[in-house]
């Protein structure tokens, strides 16, 4: 009866399973059963050994030390080929297995664990970068910058002048000529003892090195750059506009001889450009090396001074130099800005950049250089990973967020790798140009510049590798709320936003326009933009304000505080608000899914049942052994486990592990060895199995009592542990096999009732007949009797047909 369910087919034999083939057309289907699981493996039929559970549990048990007494056919070698094929694919999906290559769409178990299998490594990864990033910078990087503001910035002349307070050309030259000298060249000690230099080097604050020597330059703009009016044409004889690079002056002045005099671009001196605070300067113009005496300087200095080195034309003066410590292994490069603008005065800034150059020198950069190492392999694994992901998904790939965060990372990381290369080479060569000629400019501004654009871009990658997290946390409902509610109220945000920046650039441009000639914070429209920002947050001038303008000012601020403030901020807060708890009400109401501490449950219980299956092996082996006297023969073994339920190769693997002279028969010496070995796994076990069920049942003691809403949100959801599930799964097979039986019968006996029906129509009883149909009915009357009785005990199909038809 093959339209049966097939879980019973293993319960029918014999007489019975022939008869029922040979009616099959006439056979009873159970139309209860729309389809059926898979069938369970033949040679697994019993409770001790669930395969399909639990594969090669019983592996540690089984160990084969000897070959097998039955052997199988070696395989080609096409098929070894396809089976490392198979093998290496399975490796690389294993090692790069994620959701999106796995198809978890209707696996919530396999979507948690791969999902959680990724996280675990992406942990690792957050973890090797942030000991990466941390590693480049120190605290005293600070101390050390701040050293050099206050030296360099900070500090007054004899004259009161110090570099923040420049306003004139005049301020520049008595900072320079004071100051900057003091500051630079350090030959004495606090109490006039020369300093322990054989090469005249100067020390700053006796610990940091001066590289090499300062470098002034300056840019300058061409006369008559700008047009003067007809009616002051008399009067005003030149005219220098602000700077532009086009009108940037290019030809010899003063004494003409000299670097300080002649005109340079940017290639020759190998400059670069330089961001102030009015406008972006070229890396051209004059320069004039200093040396590295005090003295030798101070001259030069002086001379640039009478031969009126800066004048109406400069635009810019930059002093740069740079300066190492060998204490903390950090380069300080310092850059001094002096902006003349054409409205006249001057406008002092400055740029201290503390960077390392130099990686690997004790036993944490090097340290680092082996998290380097892990980076470079991480990123090989998700570069490979992402290439994978792709190839399945196409340009749908680029419609997730977390993928294109994912090859920004990526990208971001390969650029610093990249650049690290290059930095170590870059330095190499120019500290040894630095030693062959120390009377040189030392240009550490371009790889100060890259340094840090380096640090600043690993900054950023950190930040996103943060961020990241919450791609691998996203299958918790709880973690999900951020960007649940970022996702729901977006549209509402947008148009919201818009209505915001149309009175947010509004009162911008007013402050601009009121404030904007007397106010520094409203001087610029971009600055205008951040000073509103700054009031929503409480920091604001209101007496400047009030002072640029005493009737507007007043009803700007008291406009823009109300509508802004106390309308549309509260507007944008409730609109989050309103959307946080719609998701929230939403998440309450769902049903729970499979989570982190379900799978951490399940694992404990297939280690419990693992084990009390081995358990079980080990009782079914030692009964073996105890049923036989004397010698034991394989054929005999083999039949009263093969009785138990085990399978063929679990039986020759356990005794040929045994069987050491090969024989095929356990000898007492051998029999005495498998008792001893196996009394101690079962010792092992139980004691393994007690601690297992204690720390169980301790955590059921621990765990609190549901409470009634707890009651009322789980109302009509049940759950039941592993071992119930395997109990209940054998009661349904059982009762599954019983009805296939009883079905199988009552077909037989209506399939006899017409034949006996027909016969008596056709007028020819038979005694004969009549005795066999009888013979059935008792039969099956048994049969049933059996089977009714069996209760929780699986029973054989041989043994339910013991009569004959």
């Amino acid at each position: 009866m093959k339209s049966l369910n097939n879980r019973a087919d293993s319960h029918i034999t014999g007489q019975a399973e022939c008869e029922l083939d040979s009616m099959s057309n006439g056979a009873w289907v159970n139309q209860g059963y729309c389809s059926s699981p898979p069938p369970l493996p033949r040679a697994v039929s019993t409770i001790y050994n669930p395969q399909p559970l639990f594969q090669g549990s019983m592996d540690s048990m089984y160990k084969l030390d000897s070959p097998s007494p039955f052997p199988g056919e070696s395989p080609t070698s096409d098929q070894l080929l396809v089976k490392k094929r198979r093998h290496c694919c399975s490796f690389i999906k294993g090692l790069w297995g994620t959701t999106l290559t796995e198809n978890t769409s209707n696996n919530r178990e396999l979507f948690v664990r791969t999902t959680l299998r990724e996280l675990m490594v992406y942990v690792v990864f957050l973890v090797d970068i942030c000991l990466l990033t941390y590693g480049m910078t120190s605290s005293s990087t600070y101390y050390y910058t701040k050293a050099m503001t206050d030296l360099f910035v900070n500090t007054a002349g004899e004259n009161g002048v110090k570099f923040q307070s420049i306003s004139t050309m005049a301020d520049f030259w008595n900072f320079a000529q004071e100051p900057l000298l003091d500051g630079l060249y350090w030959t004495k000690w606090y109490n006039n003892q020369s300093l322990d230099s054989s090469n005249q080097q100067s020390f700053i604050y006796y610990e940091n090195m001066l590289l090499g020597v300062p470098r002034m330059r300056q840019i300058k703009i061409k006369n008559n750059s700008c047009k003067v009016h007809k009616d002051f044409q008399d009067e005003i004889t030149g005219c220098y506009d602000v700077y532009n690079e086009k009108k940037e002056a290019d030809v010899s002045f003063g004494l003409i001889n000299g670097t300080a005099w002649t005109y340079h671009t940017e290639k020759e001196i190998k400059g670069s450009s330089y961001w102030g605070l009015l406008t972006t300067y070229s890396g051209a113009g004059y320069y004039q090396d200093l040396r590295q005496t005090k003295d030798e300087s101070a001259v030069i200095l002086q001379e640039l001074v009478d031969n009126l080195w800066l004048d109406r034309g400069t635009r810019a003066v930059f002093v740069d130099f740079s300066t190492y410590n060998a204490n903390i292994n950090m380069f300080c490069v310092i850059r001094l800005v002096v902006e003349f603008p054409a409205t006249g005065g001057a406008i002092p800034s400055y740029q201290i950049r503390t960077v390392k150059l130099i990686r690997y020198i004790n036993h944490w950069d090097y340290f680092i250089f082996g998290c380097e190492m892990v980076f470079c392999l991480f990123i090989l694994y998700y570069v490979v990973e992402e290439i994978l992901e792709l190839r399945i998904h196409k340009f749908s790939y680029f419609k997730s967020i977390w993928n294109i965060l994912d090859i920004v990372v990526i990208m971001l990381a390969m650029v610093a790798i990249v650049f690290n290369i290059f930095r170590t080479i870059k330095v190499d060569s120019l500290l040894s140009k630095l030693l062959d000629q120390p009377e040189i400019y030392a240009d550490f501004e371009f790889l100060a510049f890259w340094q840090t654009q380096y640090n600043n871009m690993n900054a950023v990658n950190l930040f996103f590798a943060w961020i990241k997290v919450f791609k691998y946390i996203s299958f918790n409902k709880t973690m999900t709320q951020l960007s649940s509610t970022l996702g729901r109220c977006a549209k509402d945000i947008m148009g919201f936003a818009i209505m915001f920046f149309i009175v947010f650039f509004a009162y911008a441009q007013l402050g601009y326009l009121l404030f904007g000639m007397e106010v520094e914070s409203f001087s610029t429209f971009v600055k205008c933009i951040f000073t509103q920002f700054r009031i929503i947050l409480g920091d604001f001038d209101y007496d400047a304000i009030d002072r640029a303008n005493r009737v507007l000012g007043p009803i700007y601020f008291v406009t823009y505080v109300f509508f802004v403030f106390f309308v549309l901020l509260n507007m944008f807060l409730a609109i989050i608000n309103d959307t946080y708890s719609e998701v929230k009400e939403e998440l309450s109401s769902q049903q729970d899914e499979l989570q982190i501490t379900d799978l951490i449950k399940q694992s404990y219980m297939k280690t419990f049942m693992k084990l009390k299956i081995k358990n079980e092996k080990i009782s079914d082996v030692q009964k073996a052994l105890r049923s036989g006297s004397g010698e034991i023969e394989f054929k005999d073994f083999r039949e009263t486990l093969k009785e138990m339920g085990h399978a063929d190769h679990e039986i020759s693997a356990a005794f040929s592990r045994f069987d050491r002279d090969g024989n095929q028969i356990l000898d007492e010496d051998e029999q005495e060895r498998m008792k001893t070995e196996l009394e101690e796994k079962r010792d092992a076990l139980c004691a393994e199995l007690n601690n297992l069920g204690m720390n169980y049942g301790k955590d059921l003691l621990e765990k609190p009592p549901p409470t009634s809403s707890d009651q009322k949100n789980h109302y009509g959801q049940s759950s039941v542990d592993r071992e119930q599930f395997l109990r209940l799964a054998r009661q349904v097979l059982h009762l599954e096999s019983s009805v296939s039986g009883i079905t199988s019968r009552i077909e037989l006996i209506m399939e006899k009732l017409r034949i006996t029906e027909g016969n008596q129509m056709a007028g020819k009883p038979s005694a004969d007949k009549t005795a066999s149909d009888r013979s059935v009915l008792v039969c099956v009357d048994r049969g049933m009797k059996a089977e009714m009785s069996s209760g929780r005990q699986v029973v054989r199909t041989n043994s339910t047909f013991d009569c004959h038809m």
